[in-house]
């Protein structure tokens, strides 16, 4: 051992290595974390040898030097890559949580180009010169396709379900069904929220059944809110029931200063021709004080936590301390705002999300082709087998519904399904396929026709 431990290279004659210095001036990297880089490495290679974990055939100075030259290769290679990349989303889950979920449309990405490049009137009014609020910005357009009183938006709707609670139900019990006590991404649940914000959380009924009785025989002096939390991420089937909305409602009038308020999650403006996701403005028409979704879900905008409601309750919001470590920078709002505009002026077909799961089978065949042809005027020894298949919404939206595809099986003959998986996900842009069944399956629902020729450059340089 201590002989090995004499063959690893001082850290000062790396440093005068002509590779060293080449690799510092190739690769514009410090002598500070070169040298870092080289420590960590020659320390990584004791601490082995030592626990007598390393590496056979690695044992001369010379082999030592050429592994610490190999790794400080590869770390260049990735130090000046963004952290955040680019990625094709080949799956034909339109909301891909770990992809980012909504694409912002055209119009969103000029909006947040045009504002982050130049100053802005972000918390100031131009018409009168003085200092306004970013609230401003975006109420009048929520408040327009949503029919609620004021709006307001944060940084995500856990944000929002947060914010909503902290303001309205401190220290004061909020009732909610026990089947609606849903845990989102992250291992985040609507009741570790609740205990955050100071509310106290009051359970009715069971998971799979709740009764109007159960919120009645609840409510006492205590109850600020009764809470309904739309189920947007999991499906109970079977013998189940629910409260409807306007129920709650009803029950809230016959007891002062108690609210009803809505948690939508996914966020849907207006009813799709699949799943049977409840539509903002619909909701407030019953009666609801308050409601909260998302901005990156079925609304197909940045991500970002709204709040609808009446006005007296959307104040003390943006009055409350919370509203200011809670609230979303000038980029949020001006993606935000084209996407919504796309709504009110008849043109949310052009919002990724709505077009994708709009998107008729007909044009995926369209995509499918060109791909194919693509692959089949380069190479013969890959084999493309269409086949029927389904897309998911994905996100924690509509779970159960699925949407009628078609996918590319994809094989060839010297590869494994595993090894075209790995080497397309590690590719630049990566792509991430399906791997169901031993087989890659591509879904070209979530690829545009301008991300085509990279699937194919991709799939031809494995």
């Amino acid at each position: 051992m201590k002989k090995y431990l004499r063959e690893l290279p001082a850290i000062h004659l790396i440093q005068k290595d002509l590779r060293f210095i080449t690799l510092r001036r190739k690769k514009r990297i410090t002598l500070q974390k070169l040298t870092e880089w080289a420590q960590y490495e020659i320390n990584s290679i004791r601490e082995a040898i030592i626990d007598g974990k390393w590496q056979d055939g690695i044992l001369s100075k010379e082999d030592f030097e050429n592994y610490i030259f190999k790794k400080l290769e590869q770390k260049s290679d990735t130090f000046h890559q963004n952290n955040l990349r680019r990625v094709i989303n080949a799956t034909g889950t339109i909301l891909h949580t770990n992809l980012g979920r909504a694409r912002l449309s055209e119009e969103a990405i000029k909006q947040v180009v045009l504002t982050a490049r130049n100053y802005s009137n972000l918390e100031y009014e131009i018409a009168k010169g003085i200092r306004g609020s970013r609230h401003k910005i975006i109420e009048s357009i929520l408040t327009a396709i949503t029919g609620a009183e004021a709006a307001m938006v944060v940084n995500n709707n856990a944000a929002a379900v947060y914010l909503i609670l902290r303001t309205l139900a401190k220290e004061q019990e909020v009732i909610v069904s026990r089947g609606e006590l849903v845990e989102i991404g992250g291992s985040f649940r609507i009741s570790s929220i609740m205990e955050e914000s100071g509310a106290k959380l009051k359970e009715v009924g069971t998971t799979n059944k709740t009764h109007l009785f159960d919120y009645e025989q609840a409510i006492n002096e205590e109850t600020s809110i009764l809470m309904k939390v739309h189920t947007s991420n999991f499906k109970t089937i079977g013998f189940t029931q629910s409260v409807e909305t306007e129920k709650l409602v009803k029950l809230a009038k016959q007891h002062d200063q108690l609210l009803v308020y809505e948690d939508l999650g996914s966020g849907a403006l207006y009813h799709f021709e699949i799943g049977n996701e409840p539509v903002v403005s619909e909701v407030l028409k019953k009666g609801v004080d308050i409601v909260s979704f998302s901005g990156d879900k079925l609304l197909g905008g940045p991500q970002a936590g709204i709040i609808v409601g009446k006005r007296e309750l959307i104040e003390k919001l943006k009055n409350h301390q919370m509203a200011r470590v809670l609230r979303v920078d000038k980029m949020t709002l001006a993606a935000l705002e084209a996407t919504i505009k796309g709504y009110i002026q008849g043109e949310s077909e052009q919002i990724p999300t709505i077009r994708d799961i709009l998107l008729p089978l007909s044009e995926i065949r369209k995509r499918i082709n060109i791909f194919i042809d693509g692959i089949s005027q380069n190479k013969d020894n890959w084999k493309m087998v269409i086949n029927e298949g389904t897309s998911q919404l994905g996100g924690g939206t509509m779970p159960g519904v699925e949407i009628p595809t078609l996918v590319v099986a994809v094989s060839h003959d010297q590869l494994s399904s595993q090894q075209i998986f790995d080497r397309l996900r590690l590719g630049s842009p990566a792509i991430v396929t399906r791997l169901k069944n031993d087989q890659v399956l591509i879904d070209l629902r979530t690829v545009t026709e301008e991300e085509i020729p990279f699937l194919i450059n991709a799939i031809l340089h494995i």
